[in-house]
């Protein structure tokens, strides 16, 4: 596979149209990045692509994470206008409403599993099989493991257990990838001011039983995080990275 780097470093963020997706397409387009915004839907995936101003350094490819075909499809769609992938940022992550574990619904377990789990693995799967046949050799894998990959929120079973999975993979494939010059590494994520958390400012339940209220950092610091172990060379990896919001309540007694 041909490189063709003439016009930056090319770059995959799935999730890409919300949140911390988007927040790390525009830090990498800001930065001279090429990149192909992944989301299920195609007006935010547009929305971005106007926001960013970068015009064909932005792609954007509607793509269900779930769907193996369709992971396939954006790996190739990108290869298609670039040549080649240098990052992934395998982001595209749900959560399911929090219950019990004997009252959760089997169909938001699998929804769960099906998108954090799995339709990761078809990331880093693609993302291999791209990067190891390209010239030059390599590249950057970050996987979205959460501040719920090593500590649970009540009543988070699915979110809790296919983040902790995350980090399985995360070492897994760091370990694979370095026959490759593939870097690996996972960036766990703290209250960031998304819609996802916006919940976090009205209170949520804490592991004593108590409603708290959280605090959120500036979505856009996620970027720069992003984008900090996304420009180091392929000799040094961030294997792990917490970024969160310096007063929530994560380290300590619960």
């Amino acid at each position: 596979m041909a490189s063709n780097l003439s016009g930056g470093k090319v770059a995959i963020v799935t999730g890409g149209g919300t949140g911390i997706g988007k927040a790390a397409a525009l830090a990498l387009l800001r930065d001279g990045w090429r990149v192909a915004i992944a989301g299920r839907r195609k007006e935010p995936l547009d929305e971005v692509v106007t926001e960013s101003g970068a015009g064909g350094r932005a792609l954007p490819v509607p793509t269900d994470v779930t769907d193996p075909a369709s992971v396939e499809a954006l790996f190739a769609a990108t290869v298609k206008a670039w040549g080649r992938v240098d990052l992934l940022f395998n982001n595209a992550g749900v959560g399911a409403a929090a219950a019990p574990i004997e009252d959760l619904p089997l169909e938001q377990w699998k929804r769960v599993v099906d998108t954090n789990l799995n339709g990761m693995f078809y990331g880093i799967q693609q993302a291999f099989r791209v990067m190891k046949s390209q010239s030059p050799m390599g590249g950057r894998i970050i996987n979205n493991g959460s501040i719920s990959s090593h500590a649970p929120r009540p009543h988070s079973i699915a979110y809790t257990a296919t983040k902790h999975a995350v980090t399985g993979m995360t070492k897994t494939a760091a370990l694979d990838g370095r026959k490759y010059d593939i870097a690996v590494g996972q960036i766990d994520i703290g209250n960031a001011a998304t819609e996802l958390a916006a919940r976090m400012a009205k209170g949520v339940p804490q592991a004593n039983g108590e409603i708290a209220i959280e605090p959120l950092m500036d979505v856009n610091i996620v970027g720069q995080s992003i984008l900090y172990m996304a420009n180091l060379p392929l000799e040094a990896n961030v294997l792990f990275h917490t970024v969160m919001a310096t007063k929530m309540p994560f380290v300590g007694r619960g």
